[in-house]
């Protein structure tokens, strides 16, 4: 199946969709050929058109070109393509038409539009055929979050984020920006040295533009790749810079249990985190092979335990719905095996297939995976164990058009989480990859500094990243214009 998008200065939305129906249809730049398998959407000078054609068969629809007080050409003509695409595979996806990454922003700028409460049920029902399920949820989320987002948007608060881009092995799934230990530990040291004086650099520019210290969150990676003394050395640095007094939450990845040990665990609470992560994923011993893991289900249970004894009271941990060689019965006990740990909160992720990963590099199909919707059909146990969802978001290449749920334990909801998804707050990123994004006005004026992607880069030219840190005074100094700020 092949996507074939004419007349429309962006197909953007149609395109991808599109892909709500064929998760793997490439887009083509030229017309298919006669009784290949295609979907074909196009903008024409007498109104819009959509065609599919697959295994010998045929189905259109047209529609008139939107009026000046309608909605875009381009909503339009993917609205068309949706509604024969929906009829033609039976599907109906869960979240229809919405292809955005954040439904519950959508809630919450609404209402802060002074939508009634009807006219956002339609948005969501009517306008983007979102599903009753689907829409309860976010608006339950929205409800939740409102008194955090209220703290979390006061004038030039912010959070900061320091990035470990490291691993001890690459999980399959993966497609960040992460180096394997193995082959590159003689990076680890010089990278934690220049991330040492970033954190410096953040903590006077945040001091010159007037900031506040809202959250921490040290990210990866795997930040428990670092040895324990680098961890001390980080989290020192941290303590040293920043009255820890006054952070709401700082959260610490000690996700990987193969790299987590009882010291590390032990350093990380000395040094004032509050809040962790340890991420099993599955525990299944097969699924954890299948996507590359060199630990076992047991190795979790007992990092866990370990995590415990170290005086850890605020633990989350990651499951993820549709791994290779997963079964909706394997992701049930995998959920049950978390839940019966009781950590605070568990997050529930559903398999993306992103195209730097291996197991998109390998070309396995959507087909190889289980039904990921049954698998999340299961987070009714999460419920009725007394979590309720506090955060949601969507990525585009979800398996199913599916989403990412936290789910946490009343009072324990992960702040830095639900600021940087709803966009409330400056967060001043340090490490490779760091993407700092700056917010003012409410929200109505933002701006981006980008550090460079790879460690080797963000090492050797240092001098660069400290020096693009003083955009971060200087955009509350001045006026400034369109998001941007360098990106290489």
């Amino acid at each position: 199946m092949k996507i074939y998008i004419t007349g429309l200065a962006s197909g953007y939305e149609v395109e991808h969709l599109v892909r709500l129906f064929y998760p793997m249809a490439p887009l083509t730049l030229t017309p298919p050929e006669d009784g290949e398998d295609c979907v074909w959407a196009e903008r024409r000078a007498d109104g819009l058109f959509a065609r599919v054609h697959e295994h010998g068969g045929e189905k259109a629809a047209s529609a008139p070109l939107p009026g000046p007080d309608g909605e875009t050409e381009a909503f339009a003509l993917a609205s068309l393509t949706y509604d024969l695409l929906r009829a033609w595979t039976g599907i109906r996806p869960p979240w229809g038409k919405m292809t955005g990454v954040r439904p519950v922003r959508l809630v919450h700028d609404k209402r802060a539009a002074g939508w009634s409460q009807a006219e956002i049920d339609r948005f969501f029902l009517d306008r983007f055929d979102c599903s009753e399920q689907k829409y309860r949820m976010a608006k339950a989320i929205a409800d939740l979050q409102e008194p955090i987002l209220r703290l979390g948007s006061e004038p030039k608060t912010y959070s900061l984020y320091l990035g470990i881009p490291f691993c001890p092995s690459r999980c399959s799934y993966c497609s960040f920006v992460s180096c394997n230990l193995d082959r590159d530990r003689e990076l680890v040291q010089p990278y934690v040295d220049c991330l040492c004086r970033e954190v410096q650099e953040i903590r006077a520019q945040a001091e010159k533009a007037g900031l506040r210290l809202c959250s921490i969150y040290i990210g990866g990676g795997t930040p428990t790749s670092l040895s324990a003394d680098q961890l001390r050395q980080l989290m020192g640095t941290v303590r040293e810079n920043f009255d820890l007094s006054k952070v709401v939450e700082y959260t610490v990845e000690a996700g990987r249990p193969d790299c987590t040990d009882a010291e590390k665990l032990a350093v990380i609470k000395e040094y004032g985190a509050t809040r962790i992560s340890i991420n099993p994923q599955t525990f299944s011993d097969e699924v954890l092979a299948n996507i590359g893991r060199k630990h076992s289900a047991q190795d979790i249970l007992d990092c866990y335990a370990d995590a415990r004894r170290a005086g850890h009271d605020d633990i989350n941990m990651d499951l993820i719905a549709g791994l290779p060689g997963d079964t909706v019965e394997g992701f049930e006990h995998s959920l049950r095996q978390a839940i019966a740990l009781d950590p605070e909160n568990i997050t529930v992720h559903t398999l993306t297939l992103k195209r730097a990963s291996r197991i998109v590099i390998e070309d396995q199909k959507e087909n190889d995976y289980a039904d990921v919707a049954a698998m999340l059909e299961k987070c009714h146990l999460l419920a009725e164990a007394g979590y309720r969802p506090y955060y949601l978001y969507r990525q585009k290449n979800t398996l199913q058009n599916l989403e990412n749920v936290g789910w946490c334990k009343p009072g324990h909801e992960g702040y830095y989480n639900i600021y940087i998804m709803e966009e409330v707050q400056t967060i001043l990123s340090a490490g490779a990859g760091g993407s700092t994004k700056l917010v003012a006005d409410g929200g109505k004026r933002m701006q981006r500094i980008f550090n460079f992607k790879y460690p080797t880069e963000y090492i050797q030219r240092f001098a660069e990243v400290l020096e693009r840190k003083k955009g971060v005074a200087d955009f509350y100094d001045h006026d400034l214009g369109p998001e941007t700020s360098g990106r290489d």
